[in-house]
């Protein structure tokens, strides 16, 4: 059996489709490539079936990259302070000492909300390499407690 265009554009679509039952947002983008396979396939009806294959396969991996590169971090992209329950729980180490009512400052190991390091404040002293917790976000300052 030889695939023609319109195969891959129902393929395509069933994948889209598809998208609505599994909740990953991830098989949108190869069917998105099965699309543009099957546009570029009537524009060119002679290339042959390793061709498609390997279009399908490129385009499905340029949409799925354009998406972790382009898209998702500019639409999920959040503000400090809109996004709270991200960041409370967290545990970090103190990198400057803090003391009441006196900043300090916190490091995590993998970064939160687009930093590592943040300004913090404690209702205890905490010196130099303490463990500490995020117990709140205040503005672009979040308050630790001792862990």
């Amino acid at each position: 059996m030889e695939l023609v265009w319109w195969h891959w554009v129902v393929l395509g679509v069933a994948l889209v489709i598809a998208e609505l039952a599994i909740p990953a947002f991830f098989v949108i983008w190869f069917g998105f490539g099965a699309i543009v396979t099957g546009i570029c396939l009537a524009a060119y009806p002679s290339m042959p079936l390793a061709g498609q294959v390997l279009l399908w396969t490129v385009s499905s991996l340029v949409f799925v990259w354009l998406w972790f590169k382009v898209f998702k971090t500019s639409v999920f992209k959040t503000k400090v302070g809109m996004s709270t329950g991200q960041l409370v729980g967290e545990i970090g180490m103190i990198t400057v000492r803090t003391q009441p009512f006196q900043m300090g400052r916190i490091k995590f190991q993998k970064p939160i909300l687009g930093a590592d390091t943040w300004e913090c404040r404690a209702d205890e002293e905490l010196n130099v390499g303490d463990r500490a917790k995020v117990l709140a976000v205040e503005g672009h300052i979040v308050r630790v407690a001792r862990m």
